[in-house]
């Protein structure tokens, strides 16, 4: 399904704004600024990117541990990414949210990510459930690696949602390595979108490296969702460009695959797209200026708040308790 001109160079934008977000974030963890890890999502924006195109402002997203380009797409902003990865009051979470880019805002709907993989399946369901319980028609979605589908809550969660025909999206970022383990040796299928046979719920598998593939994915998804039909089971194939973490030796792939994993950068097809949709390299190198500038900005703004210190030990342990 064909994204508009105007989706795909939004498209571009948010891509181009997690990429210059991740470098500066890797920035702040060499310099010592930061003490957290980051798993960088760097050739696999497409996915998180193509799939908020789908989605209203109110859908709830539960994204994957490489979810900068995710939650960006999502609409949280980018000083307050920032200021959570730092630590800084100023954060999404007040700067409680602080590693791996763990931040959280609701009137995005951006609901979190699990700490411990595989966490994330009940709790979208969870939302999936409360959200047909309220009978409003908001859906949920998240993303997750291959190698999480191999938890046990994701049995739990996929047969729970295709049994209330709850409004769930779950989707693979399948990007062939669980660390560093190759997918064949740690599962005993091919195509994770297998498993929704066993729970009767439709599936399909997809180019993650293709925004408008993955937007068109979920977009059936979503609709199939808000009509009452039930969950989705999204397989989309992707590659990681860094590590599974900065440092990461990468032994276990050679130079040649991750070479070959560069010249499918979905920012690469994104511009081919736009090309020959007629948009010119003056626009979006105009679209690159401005990211540059906004990048700049919010860093400034997450750097002019103070960090979370003691008084925030206590903060948000109840509900609605964020002040």
């Amino acid at each position: 399904m064909e994204m508009t001109v105007d989706q795909l160079l939004h498209a571009f934008r948010i891509m181009e704004r997690s990429i210059l977000a991740e470098q500066r974030l890797l920035r702040f963890i060499e310099a010592g600024d930061s003490r957290v890890l980051l798993h960088s999502g760097r050739g696999q924006e497409a996915i998180g990117i193509g799939a908020c195109a789908a989605l209203r402002d109110d859908d709830m997203l539960f994204y994957s541990h490489r979810g900068v380009a995710q939650i960006l797409a999502k609409g949280i902003l980018l000083d307050e990414l920032i200021g959570d990865f730092l630590g800084r009051i100023g954060g999404a979470t007040g700067g409680l949210g602080a590693g791996i880019v763990h931040a959280v805002d609701p009137k995005f709907g951006v609901m979190g990510s699990s700490g411990t993989l595989g966490g994330g399946f009940v709790l979208s369901a969870g939302a999936a459930l409360g959200a047909a319980k309220l009978g409003d028609d908001r859906v949920s979605i998240h993303l997750f690696g291959e190698g999480s589908a191999n938890r046990g809550t994701f049995h739990e969660a996929a047969n729970a949602a295709a049994l209330w025909k709850l409004p769930m999206i779950w989707l693979c970022e399948n990007n062939g390595y669980s660390v560093s383990v190759p997918h064949r040796e740690a599962t005993c299928i091919e195509d994770v979108a297998q498993r929704a046979q066993a729970y009767d719920m439709p599936s399909a598998i997809v180019d993650g490296q293709d925004v408008e593939a993955v937007y068109g994915a979920v977009k059936e998804a979503v609709e199939r969702a808000r009509s009452g039909c039930g969950p989705t089971l999204i397989e989309a194939k992707t590659f990681r460009i860094r590590g599974h973490y900065e440092g990461d030796p990468q032994n276990y792939r050679s130079k040649d695959e991750i070479a070959a994993a560069k010249l499918k950068d979905p920012q690469i097809l994104v511009q081919e797209r736009l090309a020959a949709r007629g948009v010119g390299e003056d626009r979006l190198e105009a679209i690159r200026q401005e990211e540059r500038a906004h990048l700049e900005a919010a860093v400034a703004t997450a750097m002019s708040h103070a960090k979370a210190g003691e008084a925030q030990i206590y903060q948000g342990l109840l509900a609605g308790d964020m002040s």
